[in-house]
């Protein structure tokens, strides 16, 4: 299969069904042992200091990895996502754009997804049977998901893998059903974590600093229940097509759209506190203010730019606020 790399969460049912290997951009970059490296070398591109780490990232992958064809989310992503694509174009890369609808509206998500497939070379029709081979998959992170808030059998970090793994089921689907069918007949056999422990959702796209944000939380005791960006890109509620998927899938849309999947979510899982990460110079970091006058939870804002690990300083600001939601809960 000829690999295409994706900016964010596409629909890989048409990628597939045309014959293509989706390959997550961000994941390959968050991964790479050196990943400073390679924002240093978008740097030396001509990327501004003042531009979106990942935007960096992103770039720099491409041309490592020789990525000849990329499809980027010109809306309903990240606002820097154009000119990303008429850089790489200079570069060689076939950029090719894909826009979510403004609102969340089915025959909207439809018309997008046949221009889609149709610049593929295939149909939403075949995509549709795609969406049904892929469905086990998505059983199974939702059971994963299930079994971290509701039986407390998962970290947060397994949490956030295996769900934004589901960006592009990290190549190959049949594998990563094995792979994930492996490991939660591991993690149903575990003792579950303290009950005491205290609950967080984790809201906003994945941190850079992820790996270590998770340890050091449940090494003072809390806890992820919720990865909201992470669970939207894995699409675990069951739809009847791929237009009804791609239009539950909040994180294109506005803020209110996101807040009231995070409000019920929160609410079943019986979370204490949010934690909302933003990345610097990126516009959704303006989405903390509705954040703060609509959740009705103790929310602690974290920025990250091109930290790789947390600072002193975010570690204290963590510790902070978990000492003052064993309060509130002393005080409950």
């Amino acid at each position: 299969m000829n690999k295409i790399g994706i900016t964010s969460t596409v629909p890989v049912e048409i990628l597939l069904a045309a014959g293509y290997q989706p390959v997550d951009l961000n994941n390959i970059f968050i991964n790479n042992p050196q990943p400073e490296r390679l924002v240093r070398a978008a740097e030396r591109h001509g990327f501004p200091l003042n531009t979106c780490t990942w935007i960096k990232g992103i770039f720099s992958v491409t041309q490592e990895q020789q990525v000849d064809t990329v499809i980027g989310i010109t809306s309903g992503d990240c606002s820097n996502t154009l000119m990303l694509l008429e850089v790489l174009a200079l570069h060689g890369v076939q950029a090719i754009p894909f826009a979510y609808p403004s609102t969340p509206n089915i025959s909207d998500t439809e018309r997008e997804l046949d221009t889609l497939a149709t610049r593929f070379g295939t149909s939403t029709e075949a995509a549709e049977k795609t969406r049904v081979i892929l469905q086990p998959c998505r059983q199974l992170l939702a059971e994963l998901d299930r079994l971290g808030w509701q039986e407390n059998r998962i970290t947060g970090l397994e949490n956030h893998y295996w769900l934004v793994s589901a960006s592009d089921f990290n190549g190959n689907p049949e594998r990563f059903y094995t792979e994930l069918q492996t490991a939660l007949g591991v993690i149903k056999k575990r003792p579950p974590f303290p009950q005491d422990m205290l609950r967080l959702a984790f809201c906003g796209v994945p941190a850079v600093y992820g790996k270590e944000l998770y340890t050091f939380l449940e090494k003072h005791g809390a806890r992820v229940v919720f990865n909201e960006v992470q669970r939207q890109f894995a699409m675990t509620t069951p739809c009847a097509s791929l237009a009804t998927q791609y239009t539950h899938y909040t994180y294109p849309y506005a803020t209110a759209n996101r807040l009231a999947d995070i409000s019920a979510e929160c609410a079943r899982r019986k979370v204490d506190g949010v934690i909302h990460y933003v990345q610097a110079f990126c516009h959704r970091a303006i989405g903390d203010i509705v954040f703060r006058q609509q959740l009705k939870y103790p929310i602690l804002t974290l920025e990250g730019n091109m930290e790789f690990s947390l600072t002193q300083h975010t570690k204290t600001r963590l510790e902070a606020f978990l000492d003052m939601l064993r309060q509130r809960q002393k005080i409950k």
